[in-house]
């Protein structure tokens, strides 16, 4: 008697599609081609066990020795628990109270909670639950081969792949935060009532009010102010936040985003950056700076920034200060410059290339000093990290 095999009645496609989704979440670097060859694997084998299993995900997704280690956590986390049934979910649907569904799923042919790997096929789109990770809405306009470089340092990274993912950064600007200002919109949902307008409209109907005209605040986005080290340390890393800049540049609001660059003085990049060619707004903004990859006194700089009539820009704003920590002047003087800015900002958000190694520890004096004003701190050195750091200005 033949055993039977282990994803009888799976959709193979979206098994595979969800699998390579929670590995390159968990670092595995997996190429674009991998789900395609991972449904063949899987039509070809028709793997009976978990072990066979395992080894067809991790012989057709698995390319590197360093991904070993999280592709089994991975793995494990998915599949170590799980009790999969033989029959088909689909077979189980409607089944009477005294029959069972299939092991690790629900009614519906709903995925095992926790696992989230569809097991079976869903019957109807509208009975599934619709994730709500903000990832999914992110633009995805980068090319498949980033897929696989998701986790390297923008270091190892040229300059024409960095003006695509400069390109991508232009486009999921429109994400990044939002405020209600004083002036109102209409709305079929709003909770405010424009008394005038419902008045208006009854004119139609017999000076009787049929229908309520309903307001909210309108939106509008808040201003950005971008703040970045351009001293040796950060040399390989500040070309991509100089193209984060001028994505921020791109957004067409009435309040304008405000971008700096610091090293031992304090410039001002707003017009340079404003240019709609990324090439010669980076080059533009890198003849500006004449003090580049130099020495670094942030404190200073960003007290200067305080004392010019652009410091205003910074109330209620969010301040995106990128630098690696490593200054010249004294911790105290970083500190009261930060207490000033977290009076006067929305949120204070640090980006520090460094933090994306295990070992980091900010005990540097600036970064000591800087940190307990800081809402986030974030490495956002690699395209994964970019990712979570839009993320967390569109929340």
């Amino acid at each position: 008697m033949t055993r039977a095999v282990l994803l009888r009645g799976v959709d193979l496609a979206a098994f595979a599609v969800a699998v390579v989704a929670r590995l390159r979440r968990g670092g595995v670097a997996v190429a674009p081609s991998g789900p395609a060859l991972y449904v063949q694997a899987l039509r070809r084998m028709a793997p009976r066990t978990r072990t066979e299993l395992y080894w067809a995900t991790r012989l057709t997704l698995v390319d590197r020795m360093q991904d070993l280690a999280p592709f089994d956590a991975v793995f494990a986390t998915l599949f170590a628990d799980a009790v999969l049934g033989t029959d088909p979910p689909s077979r189980t649907h409607g089944a009477p109270p005294g029959r069972a569904t299939a092991p690790g799923t629900g009614g519906r042919g709903q995925p095992r909670q926790g696992g989230e790997v569809p097991w079976a096929t869903l019957g109807s789109v509208a009975g599934s639950d619709r994730s709500t990770d903000q990832s999914a809405t992110l633009p995805e306009v980068l090319p498949s081969r980033f897929a696989a470089r998701a986790q390297e340092p923008f270091a190892r990274f040229d300059p024409g792949d960095l003006r695509t993912i400069g390109t991508w950064l232009e486009q999921a600007s429109a994400l990044w935060p939002q405020r209600s200002s004083r002036r109102y919109e209409s709305h079929p949902h709003g909770k405010r009532i424009d008394f005038r307008a419902t008045m208006n409209n009854s004119r139609r109907t017999g000076w009787e009010s049929a229908v309520l005209v309903r307001t909210r605040p309108r939106r509008r986005r808040r201003r950005i102010v971008l703040i970045c080290d351009v001293s040796r340390s950060m040399q390989p890393y500040a070309t991509i936040y100089l193209h984060l800049m001028r994505a921020a540049m791109q957004r067409r609001s009435p309040d304008r985003p405000e971008v700096f660059a610091f090293s031992t003085s304090l410039t001002r990049l707003t017009s340079v950056l404003a240019h709609r060619s990324p090439d010669v707004a980076v080059a533009r903004a890198n003849d500006k700076v004449a003090d580049r990859y130099g020495g670094t006194h942030i404190g200073r700089c960003l007290g200067a920034l305080l004392a010019t009539p652009f410091g205003d820009a910074v109330r209620g704003a969010v301040v995106v200060i990128a630098s690696d920590g490593w200054d010249s002047d004294s911790p105290d003087v970083v500190a009261r410059a930060m207490a000033r800015i977290r009076r006067r900002a929305w949120r204070v958000i640090w980006l520090n290339p460094r933090a994306g190694d295990p070992r980091f520890q900010p005990t540097t004096g600036a970064m000591a000093a800087a940190l307990p004003f800081c809402d986030i701190m974030m490495p956002a050195h690699t395209l994964a990290g970019m990712r979570e750091f839009v993320q967390a200005l569109a929340s």
